[in-house]
């Protein structure tokens, strides 16, 4: 695993969950949508969401203990940071584009239900 992957897998959710809420709110979103999109994506509940952000978990321990990735996940496509989320070969940083990508998506004013693959 190269030394980039490492410094992103290293970084603390709870860093980056607020850069997330920022990003959604600023295209009038909301972080109960937030939650929701990262929920669905990990299987989190909000208790657990909440949690994870309160013991300043890194991205890797993050989605190590996600409760369960979401099985319709393979229906994320698309670009994120210059890569197809769908040919990403590290699993944790595919997971994290995931994420990336979800957010992306309803901070662009997607349908909820796009977002959520139903």
């Amino acid at each position: 695993m190269d030394a980039k992957n490492q410094r992103v897998f290293a970084m603390s959710f709870a860093r980056i969950y607020p850069l997330y809420i920022q990003k959604v709110e600023k295209k009038g979103r909301t972080k109960a949508e937030a939650d929701e999109v990262i929920c669905w994506l990990t299987g989190y509940d909000e208790a657990g969401l909440q949690k994870q952000i309160e013991d300043k978990v890194d991205l890797q321990t993050f989605f190590s203990q996600a409760p369960e990735l979401n099985p319709n996940v393979s229906l994320i496509k698309g670009v994120i940071c210059g890569y197809r989320v769908e040919e990403i070969e590290d699993e944790l940083m595919q997971k994290i584009r995931y994420m990336d990508k979800l957010i992306d998506e309803l901070a662009k004013g997607k349908a909820m239900e796009k977002i959520l693959r139903k």
